[in-house]
């Protein structure tokens, strides 16, 4: 394997965090007893990586352009306009294509009249009279084309299901077993914007923000698409609504920005985008940064109270003796961000990442002290855009990795961009393969490249994609030779 530790650069890239958070015994923080509760103080709304909204908010009330909000939020990016201009979506509330345009449409090559309508199955195209009207004709085609393919068209052209009228741009259809949405980025986005951040702000000075939410919206899903992933309407991918779930106002920002996305080494960026930083952002790919418009968040300050029992059983510790944040990141108040959380009860002691400790909490965010406790250990997070996850930097090591393999270092970039998307998919530190455990490797051949994690192991290469194994599968896998018996997993093994 070529390890980057082998090229004695590993302490060089975690500098700043990631080699420094070994972990180290504490004095025992708030002791409790039976019937205690604990006092949680908290800041912001979700992972904080990346964009916060309210905080984009906030500073295009400051007079920010959507430019210097991203800049600032992304840091590391340079602006690019799009190269791929047409994406997929899966509709994960339509199981059947039956539909209608006010203006006609297209299938299998053919125009379809005003007033007639279309229905999908298997590779055949049926054209009736209308909505459960007789049938005219059929013809061989997988999907339903508007008249018109191009982003911003007319609503005549959009086309409409039968039933329920839902309205979408682009063409509808059948791939591997869904229905799906064939649709322009463009068009994409004002589907998603009103979903994901409020059309309101646009009414209280803050056009700026939701321009940004499109440039962040837009690269993230060619992000998203070029790491492998498949994207649906869902939170999974991004929320998306349709032509019903567009507002005037978010569509004019939609508009503003057309084309316009972030790159990071010449990809597309994975602008992950948060409610509310709470005051900094947490750093990963993205530089963390102050978030001086986070002061408008409705979640910039929170208290929590929750019982020591609650605490016990969400970490499989018994009876409760002590809970307490033994590393935080340090920016911000109250210490930052809980790096690392210790419960300590009647049957053990359980030490979970600070994301980790959100998710058995069900907490707004991982940035929270315990009221009361000591200080705990800072581990500062990473100034660049490595992070907990695998976002690299190739300068000196990337030279060093094509004078041993040339073309290695583009393509351990592009693996990492991928492993990236696959691990935050999975739910990152709190999915199932926990934290990462050193860094990526090309196999001997360079056809693929491995990461190890604290409970499974990724693998890549630009036929599969991003693929895990933990548990059962993974030692399956290994037992029967691994690599070089089976190659590379084709699909996901997650038990």
């Amino acid at each position: 394997m070529l390890t980057w530790a082998a090229a004695g650069l590993a302490p060089a890239l975690l500098a700043g965090g990631l080699v420094a958070a070994s972990s180290t015994e504490s004095t025992l923080g708030v002791e409790l007893s039976v019937g205690s509760t604990v006092t949680l103080i908290g800041h912001g709304h979700g992972h904080g990586r990346g964009m916060g909204q309210w905080g984009a908010y906030g500073y295009a009330r400051k007079g920010w352009s959507a430019q210097q909000i991203l800049r600032h939020f992304y840091g590391g990016t340079t602006a690019g306009k799009v190269d791929r201009p047409e994406i997929i979506v899966a509709l994960t509330g339509q199981n059947s294509v039956n539909v209608h345009a006010d203006a006609g449409m297209r299938v299998g090559g053919q125009t379809v009249a005003p007033g007639q309508a279309v229905s999908l199955s298997g590779g055949t195209a049926t054209i009736r009279s209308g909505c459960g009207g007789g049938v005219i004709r059929s013809v061989p085609a997988t999907f339903v084309e508007p008249l018109s393919m191009a982003p911003n068209r007319p609503a005549a052209e959009f086309l409409k299901f039968c039933g329920s009228e839902k309205a979408y741009r682009g063409a509808l259809g059948l791939e591997g077993g869904r229905v799906v949405n064939r649709i322009h980025i463009d068009d994409y986005v004002k589907g998603v914007i009103p979903r994901e951040s409020l059309p309101a702000w646009a009414d209280s000075g803050g056009a700026a923000a939701l321009q940004a939410q499109a440039v962040a919206a837009r690269t993230y899903a060619l992000a998203a698409i070029a790491g492998g992933k498949k994207i649906d309407d869902t939170q999974n991918s991004q929320v998306y609504g349709g032509v019903s779930g567009e507002d005037r106002r978010t569509n004019v920002a939609a508009d503003a920005t057309a084309g316009q996305i972030l790159l990071q080494n010449g990809q597309p960026a994975f602008t992950e985008f948060s409610a509310s930083t709470g005051g900094f952002s947490a750093g990963g790919r993205f530089p963390a940064v102050p978030d001086e418009g986070d002061t408008v968040s409705p979640n910039h300050n929170w208290t929590v109270t929750i019982s020591a029992g609650t605490i016990g059983s969400a970490f499989g510790v018994g009876a409760l003796r002590s809970f307490e944040v033994v590393e935080a990141n340090g920016l911000g108040a109250e210490h930052g961000r809980a790096i690392k959380v210790r419960a300590v009860g009647s049957g053990g002691t359980s030490e979970v990442s600070g994301e980790e400790a959100r998710t058995k909490l069900k907490l707004k965010s991982s940035w929270f002290t315990v009221q009361g406790q000591p200080a705990p250990r800072i581990v500062k997070p990473p100034t660049g855009p490595s992070g907990p996850s695998l976002g690299l930097d190739f300068g000196s090591f990337g030279q060093l990795v094509d004078q041993i393999i040339p073309g290695g270092a583009k393509f351990l970039e592009i693996a990492s961009s991928a492993m990236d998307g696959k691990f935050a998919d999975l739910g990152g530190l709190s999915g199932p393969l926990g934290e990462a455990m050193g860094l990526p490797s090309l196999t001997p051949d360079a056809a693929g490249v491995t990461q190890v994690y604290e409970k499974g192991m990724m693998f890549f290469t630009p036929a599969t994609g991003p693929r895990v194994l933990v548990g059962k599968s993974l030692a399956e896998f290994q037992e029967r030779g691994g690599i070089p018996a089976l190659g590379f997993p084709k699909e996901d093994g997650l038990g």
